[in-house]
């Protein structure tokens, strides 16, 4: 019988379709061979052409995976355009897998380790975005709507039957409150219904492989072969690891519960400050007031403990999901209480707080040009985000110093509030604040004390080796890079919401007149930001074209270096090469270290602005001239940015998934984050590694398990991945058991092992993680089962150098046409490697190694 080999190739971000994966060419009458479905269905599918036979010695089969995030163009292309608003949830979930100092097996992290605490720091950090989400909702429903919104003429800009509120029924006391807080409560209900119903897209477990009985019996040859499950070297060997329904299910429950009751503390916060409950609202409103809490400390405390950590698979919610949720009824249900009970007598008539009608027709009514607000709402949100940017510098550096390192951020987040507490009210035992001190000047120095836990030095782990140090990204302050820049695309997300809709309400206000509705003070300052932002970014594009025009003169000297034999035809062709491999090195050498410095830059700007929103001041003028009428006019145009940034982001997601131009640029950080499991925020966007692992596991080891008989039988694989592609078969690798691997040999090409992956996540694919599944591919003999193609033109793909062979790919093949050929040899960059005549020689040396060398179960190696 013909030995075979099976050739499986992977894609990568461009959802390369089938017929361009097997390298079919169509023919002239349009009769060539097509793509034929072999196993899987139209969302994933395995294809081989129609022209393969049973008899070849290599057989091309294509994996096509890119339905799980690209698609048709279908209404579902709008629904996954519209994932890409939970961007912030996702980057929050990347930033817990850029943690140092992961353990092998999961089951060896402890809390009080380094990676546990920065996990617990990560998915707190994780919960209060949640709350940012839900907070902001809530000022749109409970305080724009229902507290500021107080006339019939500011109701009628709303969609939808909001014109009862403006009865006299609805206005009294916080009645209006509770219909406003309708409004989070459903959106909550909608992220859990669409975070519940992808619980199916995910959690697929890989079948187990069983030998079939042949027709005429058992096969004698065929023994049972019995392994002993190898220790972890890597967490990706965790056999859970693509299997977290149980955990995110758990999360889920948390997650939705603290929103609710994040949604329920701010009207009752707001009616605690106004009228201090007495009697009977007492009674409804301190239990509600400890029901809430103990929510919230239940979950702080649950985000540590394994029983939320944990990848467990098909488990139950469990009792701790069922208190959650069982307390957080009731906090709903006293929250709903005291706002629908009438004034009490404790303090002034709430009337007195709320905005007075009429103020369009006459703006001298006492009241209309003070800002009425929510009471306690301005204050929550500005504290909100100034503890969120204090997180990020926990998580920072924790990761890159250790435990010892939280001292300055604790000191930071303990030192602010009592500061501001001796400003507004004095503290005892200390004299009064002088009159010319300000909060943010106390503000700004608590911010900075807390920021000097990111400069101590970096300490490795001890489960790092001392080699997996080199070139880490940000110094070990990953986590805190990839989830702060998640923070402020939510914070922006957010700003942008609350001055939309507070614009809507006072749209029929003139320029000079009155406002009815007024948004927070920290969603101006965060105006402000937007534009600070956007020209820091543009200076950070300016310096890396600035690198691309050098690193091209330097690759354009390199290939005219012996120019008196070049025309004036190869000079051009060089000056085009020099172009993409200077792309090459500025992505590999320099991108990181420009999003580090744009980062850090941030990271200042961030601070200013939490300082300037507790102290409770607009960056608005306050005289007709001056400086601040700049500043005024700036923070109204970043609002108006952020105002439409939401939309901009969900027609460039529609693109991405439209577009493969959009695609190849922009996709390749959304392929990244979202193939992560939602192990840190179970509402980001799921994860299509969950599907695609276990998938591309079964069939492989499906195929190595056929008997010797079966006409489906392949003697080996070789597993041919392309750039994001090559992730996703290390991967189904390290989950394989050792005696498939033993005849699998792995092709990576397009790879960003070590100049992405390696240096971002160094707990997967660090140098020492690499070097595990090196020794996994590795025969018996020594012989290492892993070739390695890039070129010094792909701007994605990278020598690895982890032990493998690392095979270079000539790009272009020359710089002027040969052979008979009139058209150029084209510079392929990051496509193309099966093509290249260094890929078909070395599969062709690999499949006779599979077929002359590489033993198979049958022969008990196990």
């Amino acid at each position: 019988m013909v030995e075979r080999v099976l050739e499986l190739r992977v894609h990568g971000v461009s959802n390369t379709p089938p017929d361009q994966l097997l390298g079919l060419r169509p023919a002239p009458g349009g009769d060539g061979p097509t793509p034929r479905l072999v196993a899987g269905g139209a969302v994933t599918g395995f294809y081989r052409s129609t022209a393969a036979g049973p008899d070849d010695p290599i057989t091309v089969e294509a994996y096509s995976w890119g339905q799980l995030t690209s698609g048709a163009r279908t209404a579902r292309d709008v629904e996954r355009a519209l994932w890409t608003l939970l961007l912030p949830f996702t980057l929050a979930n990347v930033a817990l897998y850029a943690r140092t100092g992961i353990p092998s097996d999961p089951g060896e992290e402890r809390w009080s380790s380094r990676s546990g605490i920065a996990a617990w720091l990560v998915r707190l950090f994780a919960l209060s975005l949640t709350g940012t989400l839900v907070i902001t909702v809530t000022g749109v429903g409970v305080d724009l709507i229902g507290w500021q919104c107080v006339g019939q003429d500011c109701l009628d800009h709303l969609p939808g039957p909001w014109d009862f509120l403006a009865n006299d029924w609805w206005r009294q006391d916080t009645r209006a409150l509770a219909v406003g807080l309708l409004l989070p409560l459903l959106t909550l209900v909608v992220l859990g219904a669409v975070a519940w119903r992808t619980y199916q897209y995910e959690a697929e477990m890989p079948a187990d492989p069983h030998l079939p009985s042949s027709p005429q019996g058992p096969d004698p040859a065929v023994e049972p072969v019995t392994e002993q499950p190898e220790p972890p070297e890597n967490p990706l060997q965790d056999p859970t690891f693509w299997c977290g329904e149980g955990q995110l299910r758990r999360s889920g429950v948390l997650h939705l519960c603290v929103g609710a009751v994040v949604a329920a503390a701010v009207p009752v916060a707001a009616v605690i400050i106004m009228d201090p409950p007495r009697g009977f609202r007492a009674f409804v409103a301190w239990p509600t007031v400890v029901v809430l809490a103990a929510v919230v400390a239940i979950a702080v405390v649950a985000l540590g403990r394994p029983w939320l950590t944990r990848r467990q698979g098909h488990t139950p919610l469990g009792h701790w999901s069922t208190t959650v949720a069982l307390l957080t009824g009731l906090g709903l249900l006293g929250t709903f209480m005291l706002l629908l009970l009438p004034d009490g007598p404790a303090g002034r008539p709430l009337s007195e707080f709320r905005p007075p009608t009429g103020c369009v027709r006459d703006p001298g009514l006492v009241g209309c040009q003070a800002d009425r607000s929510l009471p306690g709402y301005d204050t929550m949100v500005a504290w909100l985000a100034t503890y969120q940017a204090l997180l990020l510098v926990a998580i920072g550096a924790v990761t890159r110093t250790g435990r010892r390192a939280l001292a300055a951020p604790v000191a930071g987040g303990v030192l602010l509030p009592l500061g501001l507490v001796w400003i507004e009210r004095g503290l005892p035992g200390l004299p009064p604040a002088p009159d010319g001190v300000r909060p943010w000047m106390l503000a700004v120095p608590a911010i900075a004390v807390a920021a000097t836990g990111l400069l101590l030095p970096r300490t490795r782990p001890a489960a790092e080796r001392p080699d997996a140090d080199g070139g880490l990204a940000w110094g070990g302050r990953g986590p805190a890079v990839v989830a702060g820049f998640g923070w402020m695309m939510a914070v922006a997300y957010c700003a942008g919401l609350l001055h939309w809709v507070s614009g809507l309400l006072d749209s029929r206000a003139g320029p000079a007149g009155p406002t009815r509705v007024t948004p927070p003070p920290a969603v101006s300052w965060a105006g402000l930001a937007c534009v600070i932002g956007l020209l820091a970014l543009a200076g950070v594009l300016i310096r890396a074209g600035l690198v691309l025009r050098s690193l091209r003169r330097a690759e354009y000297a390199a290939l005219t270096a012996a120019g008196a034999g070049l025309s004036a035809h190869d000079l051009r062709r060089a000056h085009d090469v020099s172009t993409f491999r200077a792309l090459h090195r500025l992505v590999g050498e320099h991108a990181i270290r420009l999003v580090g410095c744009y980062a850090a830059g941030s990271a200042v700007l961030v601070a200013c602005c939490c300082a300037a929103a507790l102290a409770g001041s607009r960056p608005g003028p306050r005289s007709p001239s001056g400086w601040e009428v700049l500043v005024g006019w700036t923070a109204d145009l970043g609002d108006r940015v952020l105002g439409w940034l939401p939309l901009v982001v969900a027609v460039l997601g529609l693109l991405v998934y439209r577009s493969d131009a959009v695609r190849r640029t922009v996709g390749v950080i959304w392929d990244i984050g979202t193939f992560w499991p939602r192990a840190a925020h179970p509402l980001a966007p799921p994860s299509y590694a969950e599907r695609a692992v276990p998938e591309l596991q079964t069939r492989v080891a499906g195929l190595l398990a056929l008997t010797q008989h079966d006409p489906r039988r392949m003697d080996g694989v070789i597993l041919s991945g392309h750039s994001q592609g090559t992730v996703i078969c290390a991967a189904t690798l390290l989950q394989l058991s050792r005696r498939w691997r033993q005849r699998i040999w792995f092709f990576s090409y397009g790879c960003q092992f070590t100049r992405l992956y390696g240096r971002v996540f160094p707990a997967y694919f660090g140098p020492a993680r690499l070097r595990v599944l090196t020794r996994a591919l590795t025969r018996p003999g020594g012989d290492i089962n892993w070739t390695n193609f890039w070129r010094d033109t792909d701007p994605l793909g990278w020598q690895v150098s982890a032990g493998e062979r690392d095979v270079p790919v000539a790009d272009p093949e020359a710089l002027h046409p040969s052979g008979g050929e009139v058209a150029d040899p084209p510079i392929r960059n990051h496509s193309g490697y099966p093509d290249a005549i260094e890929f078909l020689r070395e599969r062709a040396a690999v499949a006779r190694l599979l077929r002359r060398t590489v033993p198979s179960p049958r022969q008990g190696v196990g």
